[in-house]
Parts: C-alpha cells; sequence; structure tokens
C-alpha cells in the first residue's frame, strides 16, 4: 500500500489511502492521489475540470447518465458542473493520481465536448499527464510542472475542438437552472425547499423532479458537494475543520466530516496533513514508473 507524496496517508479502513495538496502552480487547484479498495463515491459536482490517470486496477462511473470506465491507458477528463460519481470496477480496487484545474485553454465552451467523450486514448498525453504528476510531487519543480501543464492544456483543447461543431445546442434549463442558480447563491446560508418554491413560482416537487431531470443530480446532492468543494479548498489553505465546516456552510464540523467521508474516503483532518515532501525525499514511485525526469515532449 502507498501513502500520499506527503509520506502522511489519509486513515481510511480496507487499504484506502488519500493524499492531497495545492502546490503553488497557476491553474492547479487540487492534486488528490487516492487508493481505494471498497470505496464508491456518491454523484457530485466540482466548478473545476478534473484530470485523472489511473495506475492500478480500473474506475467505474457514471457522467452525464451513461456509464464509462477509466482503464490503465486511457486519460479522463471530467468537466466543470456536470455531475459524476466513481466506484472499483473490480475487487483489486484502484489507485488514481487526478488533477484539478482552472485553465485559460479549458473553457466552458468544451464542456459538452467533454461529456460526450471523456476518456481518452493518447498515449502521449498519458505520459504527459504522469510528468505532471512527478513533478508535483516536489517543492521547488513548480516551474516545470507549469511548463508541463501548458503541453497538456494544449493537447487537451485540441481532443475537444473538433468536437464542438457535431453536437446539438443546448436547451435552456429553466426553473432548474433558476433554482441551481439560487442554491450557489445561497451557498453558506442554505435554502428550504418551502422558500425557494415560493422565490421561483413553482411547486416543491416540480423542482426537484425539474432540477434532477436537468443536471442528473438532486438539489440536495449539488448543495452538498459545492459545499464539500469549498471546505476542501479552506483546508488546503490551512484552516482548522471546525472553522473550514462553518465557512462552507456546514452545520458543525461532524456534518462535515460525515459528507467528506462519503466524498473522499477519509476525515477532514487526515485530509489535510498530507502533502508534497520537502525537496529530496521522494514519494514512492506509481506501479510501471521509470525512476528518472524527462524533458516536456
Amino acid at each position: 500500500m502507498v501513502a500520499g507524496p506527503g509520506g502522511v496517508a489519509g486513515a481510511g479502513g480496507g487499504g484506502q489511502r488519500v493524499s492531497a495538496w495545492r502546490p503553488e502552480v497557476p491553474g492547479v487547484v487540487e492534486v488528490f492521489h487516492a487508493r481505494f479498495t471498497e470505496h464508491a463515491y456518491p454523484m457530485h459536482v466540482h466548478d473545476v475540470w478534473t484530470l485523472l490517470i489511473v495506475d492500478d486496477g480500473a474506475v467505474r462511473y457514471d457522467l452525464d447518465r451513461r456509464e464509462h470506465g477509466t482503464p490503465l491507458d486511457r486519460v479522463t477528463l471530467l468537466p466543470p458542473h456536470v455531475p459524476h460519481n466513481g466506484a472499483p470496477a473490480t475487487e483489486r480496487g484502484f489507485r488514481k493520481r487526478v488533477l484539478y484545474l482552472d485553465l485559460p485553454a479549458l473553457d466552458e465552451s468544451l464542456i459538452g465536448a467533454a461529456v460526450d467523450g471523456p476518456d481518452l486514448a493518447d498515449p502521449l498525453l498519458r505520459r504527459r499527464v504522469g510528468q505532471v504528476h512527478a513533478a508535483l510531487a516536489y517543492r521547488g519543480d513548480e516551474l516545470e510542472a507549469e511548463s508541463r501543464l501548458a503541453l497538456i492544456g494544449e493537447r487537451l483543447r485540441a481532443h475537444l475542438r473538433p468536437r464542438l461543431g457535431a453536437r446539438p445546442p443546448e436547451r435552456e434549463p429553466g426553473v432548474a437552472g433558476e433554482l441551481r442558480e439560487l442554491l450557489d447563491a445561497r451557498l453558506l446560508d442554505g435554502v428550504s425547499l418551502e422558500e425557494a418554491s415560493g422565490l421561483l413560482h413553482a411547486h416543491p416537487a416540480h423542482l426537484v423532479r425539474a432540477f434532477t431531470s436537468a443536471y442528473g443530480i438532486a438539489p440536495h446532492q449539488y448543495l452538498t458537494s459545492r459545499r464539500l468543494e469549498r471546505a476542501r479548498r479552506l483546508l488546503l489553505d490551512g484552516m482548522r475543520p471546525a472553522q473550514a465546516a462553518a465557512e462552507a456552510g456546514f452545520y458543525d464540523q461532524s456534518h462535515l466530516n460525515r459528507h467528506f467521508k462519503r466524498l473522499t474516503g477519509t476525515t477532514p483532518g487526515s485530509y489535510v496533513r498530507s502533502g508534497p515532501p520537502p525537496r529530496g525525499q521522494a514519494p514512492p514511485p506509481p506501479p510501471g514508473a521509470r525512476p528518472g525526469a524527462s524533458p516536456p515532449a
């Protein structure tokens, strides 16, 4: 079992290990490494792009009501605002490395194209993503990581742009979009279904059905996942879990802990104790990795 790059792995039963940190590299919101054998994370959303590679095992996930799988030789790009989940595809579980990205090369016009084909069979891209993770494992190698990331953004965009003309125009979400805007605006304070019904002049049951139909996720799941996204960033900024819970809109730390572990497989306290090692201290390499760095290809 391999600990995360910080040498301190998130606690978890069944061989689960989690490590996360935010490097000082523009465009990288979070680095997340995990080993899961049984953990399945629920339907949730991110407000940034998710770039995923699997080093061992395989992941099964749903995106936009379609089932997908991530084998070892693929790169998976999940777009922001589109719900997805994930679970081990076999009894062996899986080991993954994830970058959460906010890159100029990946704008919202590419979301539909990414939904249509999130799993990319591109050996060069796969190698470049692995090289970025290797660079991000050391403090002091930020320029190398940024250089490699620029090439990755360019190549991802080249994959997605040819698909833009083939996708039919999206339908306006109507009252579902209005409810989503309301949930985003009331992220911290929250809003009851009764209040939302009055503000949007729609029956509560219709609001739930319309939102779930439009986005593939229930309103309460959407709000919780947005709050978890905020809590993760606050924790990586150094905030204590109790304060992060309050600042992210959770009732208390116990409320945050319950939902945080369902999503990440570990507790906020374990999550925040991981990070990249000091320069000169190497993390364990992923399976099949060769020692030594190579220049951006």
